[in-house]
């Protein structure tokens, strides 16, 4: 990956981009951008209303079935319940008559937002997570390398993000300089990076290890990282250009 600039169909529309959150994060050429379907989050339940499934059971090794099932469930499927209902109860607002400068106004536009944050890093956690990891590709190694020291570096820099924030940690690219940067969040909207595009993220969250591994967040970190799904990885880098 390269530090070049940034061509207009690469911008995201924003992983906290102004006003919309991480609502759509997708780096589609126009085509399928123009059918509603991003490329860099693929059949996500912000385009289908729908839950996008887990593409496992469980990780051996890693999390079991019955940590998986309600994360997924309960924390992804409610957030999307919640993006749905707080969007389809704007647009109704904005179709009729009502004042729009109301407490419940000001509410469900920030609700929607943070259910759609929620949507999106969810999605992007459950799919870059595997049973064998894989390995980065060379290109992506170096790009870790040249900006954090080295492959091993970067992941000790990602666990430290992961422990600090309270929600997410994430592996983000800015799209105004290129550089990459661990980032700790504590809320779904809170600790972000303005334009970065999420390309690893971690959910830190208790509901996301306390089946498994109790109150060691350090131990599931430690095991997130050695299931990272490089092929994944390798491929939002590639969708980064």
């Amino acid at each position: 990956m390269t530090e070049r600039h940034i061509q207009r169909r690469e911008v995201l529309r924003g992983f906290a981009g102004c006003a919309a959150g991480i609502m759509a994060v997708e780096l589609a050429p126009k085509e399928a951008r123009g059918q509603g379907k991003g490329v860099y989050l693929p059949d996500s339940g912000l385009v289908t209303r729908k839950p996008k499934p887990l593409p496992y059971e469980e990780i051996p090794g890693f999390l079991s079935k019955g940590q998986i099932a309600p994360h997924h469930t309960a924390h992804y499927g409610g957030a999307l319940r919640g993006f749905v209902s707080a969007d389809e109860r704007l647009s109704a607002l904005l179709r009729s008559r009502q004042p729009l400068a109301t407490v419940e106004h000001s509410g469900l536009l920030k609700s929607r937002v943070g259910k759609a944050n929620s949507v999106a890093l969810h999605e992007l956690y459950f799919y870059n997570m595997g049973a064998k990891g894989g390995n980065p590709r060379e290109d992506v190694r170096a790009a870790l390398a040249k900006r954090f020291g080295s492959l091993e570096r970067w992941a000790e820099d990602f666990k430290a993000a992961c422990g600090a924030g309270r929600g997410w940690g994430l592996l983000a690219r800015d799209a105004v300089n290129g550089q990459l940067y661990n980032v700790a969040s504590d809320l779904h909207q809170d600790g972000v990076l303005w334009f970065g595009q999420p390309v690893i993220v971690c959910d830190v969250y208790e509901h996301a290890f306390y089946v498994d591994y109790k109150n060691k967040k350090a131990d599931y970190v430690g095991k997130f990282v050695e299931h990272i799904d490089w092929k994944e990885v390798n491929r939002r880098f590639r969708q980064l250009g």
